[in-house]
């Protein structure tokens, strides 16, 4: 009797722990995004909007994301973010143009199209994905505890500059007694949101 109690708690914990709520914010294609198919795309360094605790699985997301997809197929290329760093640090042109162009995205939320088509070239890509976290955090609501994890993502073809493809995508798994790791339920939003992606 006590055996299937304990058989089903945990049958129901686990069930309690695999249920998430909540999914796509939104999904925007750009009107040229029908003819937009880039065959090599560069992974751009995450952006974590609470960067206090979450820098050392900055890398683990950013290769979650290059595994994602490569997992695809839709690419011939895809620099990931390591390899975009080592090229950003070897190569000054491109740091600089990276700097210039990023530093006007920033400010004036202006995506430079000279400065785009340079790093494009510099890279040989045709599409740059940039990536932000949004929400990486546990929270209670109304008793219930979830592991949040909320993503935005970016598609910008490289030779014009232009927001292609943009969403954004939540996550909120419940759990009882032990707590999902948030770069799993990462990985589940990025698969989500790149299911969307003009490829």
């Amino acid at each position: 009797m006590r055996k299937k109690m304990l058989v089903k708690f945990v049958l129901l914990t686990f069930v309690l722990t695999t249920i998430a709520c909540g999914g796509l914010r939104f999904s925007q294609l750009a009107p040229e995004a029908n003819d937009f198919h880039p065959k090599k795309i560069a992974v751009l360094p995450i952006e974590m909007v609470r960067p206090e605790g979450t820098k050392e699985v900055k890398a683990e997301l950013e290769k979650n994301i290059e595994g994602a997809l490569i997992e695809k197929k839709w690419f011939t290329g895809v620099v990931g973010t390591e390899s975009f760093n080592t090229q950003l640090l070897a190569n000054e042109e491109l740091n600089k143009a990276m700097t210039e162009y990023l530093s006007k995205l920033q400010t004036v939320n202006f995506s430079d199209p000279d400065l785009s088509k340079k790093i494009g070239e510099l890279l040989k890509v045709d599409a740059l994905l940039m990536v932000s976290v949004d929400s990486w955090d546990y929270i209670v609501v109304k008793d219930d505890k979830k592991a949040f994890v909320g993503m935005t993502m970016k598609l910008y073809e490289a030779s014009t500059g232009k927001l292609m493809w943009k969403g954004g995508c939540d996550i909120k798994e419940d759990y009882m007694l032990i707590k999902p790791g948030l770069t799993k339920v990462a990985r589940d939003v990025t698969r989500k949101l790149i299911a969307y992606m003009p490829h």
